[in-house]
């Protein structure tokens, strides 16, 4: 593979991020969005993030395009929940494997090693053996399956819930 680099998302990465994002809307139950996203509310998701502080946008980038982000953002609305994130993580299809999420990971969970954070965790929707695989790579642990909790494409769908201890 090319040589892949990861930095913080910049804006001019709006259009690469919406696409990347709404092949998963349309193909498959990662997320639970139905309705593609325009890049007017990626704009508006893209200012919860910054370069610093525990609510990170990362990109993947190769041939100056970017193939992947990892983010972590806020878990709840709640003040007591502020050293808690919950992260996630999109590669575009055809680089699925290929280690873009590992480096992702690798980078996001190295700059959020400073911040006032106590844990992460991440929805895997079920079954995707190779989300799994990818969070039990970096210390993620099971924590519990809520049944059946979505509908998309005509059937219902469980997530698996996953953390991870930080700081």
């Amino acid at each position: 593979m090319n040589t892949l680099t990861v930095r913080a998302a910049r804006e001019s990465d709006l259009t690469c991020l919406t696409d990347i994002y709404n092949h998963y809307v349309h193909e498959s139950p990662a997320t639970f969005d139905i309705t593609p996203v325009t890049l007017d509310d990626r704009r508006e998701w893209f200012h919860h993030y910054s370069e610093t502080g525990p609510h990170r946008l990362l990109v993947a980038v190769r041939r100056q395009a970017v193939v992947g982000y990892a983010s972590s953002s806020r878990f709840r609305p709640k003040p007591a929940y502020l050293t808690s994130v919950e992260t996630s993580i999109y590669v575009r299809p055809e680089l699925r494997g290929q280690q873009v999420g590992s480096l992702l990971y690798a980078e996001l969970f190295r700059v959020l090693g400073g911040e006032d954070l106590h844990r992460a965790y991440a929805g895997v929707t079920l079954p995707n053996p190779a989300s799994i695989a990818l969070h039990k790579k970096f210390g993620f642990q099971e924590v519990g399956v809520y049944r059946e909790v979505g509908r998309k494409f005509g059937e219902y769908w469980s997530v698996a819930w996953f953390e991870k201890q930080l700081g």
